[in-house]
């Protein structure tokens, strides 16, 4: 193979597609894809050169984010029936403990809420609020609909999995407000001035806004972060990993488990109230 051509790409894309992967996920491997093209240039695709190339992502990048680019390489080998052309990924070792820097807490949590409430931001008020007590994904927010509100729950269909998501009868409240204030009719309830569903970029943008006034590192502010913390929250009282599992909509108990791990500073709380050390 001399080079991947745009109708390469474009055919990976449909076959992508009918699997019905989802949107997200297609424009993540086009994404990845483009960029490997970018990257080879004029160079012949050969084992040697995705080695490469596989070498100089681990210069820039976290290993699951090497892992992350090299699965979208592999599907796109192992679609062009090229298996000679995989690579591995990283080995990476399991994570025992969140990352205290990287975990929102609810204390933080709650002090982006009085931001943007002090900016007279109701959109991205109630929506951090809808996904901290659903644990959606940005993606899902779609769903939110003005139906969905009257019902008190949300049809979601996300990787090609249908799952039912109940609305607190608070939220559901504080939304039916803000749906009337915003005179909306119908559909979703988080949109732009056009009308059009809230993507992921509106929704960083308008987190980030809030950082400096909220005294809360950017690099916790992203939509996933009040999924995280909605998991958290959750387990801390229910302890039913399994029950989460499905209130998330995640096929494997392990992934929830990354959901749910502590800081070594609440372990070593925990440790400290087992009572087994005698001075």
């Amino acid at each position: 193979m001399k080079n991947i051509t745009d109708e390469t790409v474009n055919n990976f894309k449909m076959y992508l597609y009918e699997e019905e992967r989802s949107d997200s996920t297609i424009e993540k491997y086009m994404r990845d894809i483009r960029l490997f093209r970018e990257w080879l240039g004029e160079k012949v695709v050969n084992k040697a050169a995705v080695l490469e190339y596989k070498k100089s992502l681990c210069k820039k990048y976290a290993p699951r984010s090497v892992n992350s680019v090299l699965s979208s390489l592999n599907a796109l080998f192992v679609f062009l029936d090229r298996h000679e052309l995989k690579v591995k990924t990283l080995k990476i070792q399991r994570q025992i403990f969140a990352d205290k820097g990287k975990e929102l807490t609810k204390t933080e949590y709650e002090r982006l809420l009085r931001a943007a409430k002090s900016k007279r931001n109701e959109r991205i008020y109630y929506l951090m609020q809808t996904i901290g007590s659903t644990g959606i994904r940005i993606s899902e927010l779609q769903y939110i609909t003005c139906e969905a509100v009257n019902a008190g729950q949300a049809a979601i269909n996300c990787k090609g999995k249908l799952r039912r998501v109940f609305l607190p009868k608070q939220l559901c409240k504080m939304l039916k407000s803000y749906i009337k204030r915003r005179n909306i009719k119908s559909g979703a309830v988080f949109v732009t001035k056009n009308g059009k569903p809230l993507d992921r970029s509106n929704v960083w943008r308008m987190l980030k806004a809030l950082c400096e006034s909220a005294d809360v590192p950017k690099n916790k502010v992203f939509p996933h972060n009040f999924r995280h913390l909605f998991a958290r929250t959750f387990y801390s009282l229910q302890k039913d990993i399994v029950r989460l599992a499905d209130i998330l909509g995640h096929s494997s108990v392990n992934t929830t488990r990354i959901y749910t791990m502590e800081t070594g500073d609440t372990h070593m709380k925990q440790l400290q109230k087992l009572g087994l050390l005698k001075y």
